[in-house]
């Protein structure tokens, strides 16, 4: 069975809040946040998170908010334009330095 590539962060009432945060340290604060934010009875299937997680004013940066019938304007917080990509190179593992494992 191959291993999910997210960790589960479950809150009684809530919604599942898929974590992509493997080997990233996610402060007990951003937590809670999004614990109580997977609670909100218009959030559709799951909350997911992103490796730039952290605390914020609103909603938590690096959180994706799936909704129905709602519009959280709140959600765009602070840091709009801030944000995760991902790029496919030629890179390998071995080609980085050891700083970055």
């Amino acid at each position: 069975m191959k291993q999910a590539e997210y960790e589960t962060l479950e809150a009684r009432g809530a919604k599942p809040v898929k974590m992509w945060t493997r080997g990233v340290p996610v402060e007990e604060a951003a937590k809670e946040q999004l614990g109580k934010l997977a609670q909100l009875p218009f959030i559709y299937h799951h909350v997911a998170v992103m490796p730039d997680v952290h605390l914020g004013k609103g909603s938590t940066i690096g959180s994706v908010i799936p909704t129905l019938g709602a519009v959280i304007p709140a959600a765009v917080g602070v840091d709009i334009g801030c944000g995760m990509m991902a790029a496919k190179t030629t890179l390998r593992a071995t080609d980085l330095p050891d700083s970055l494992g």
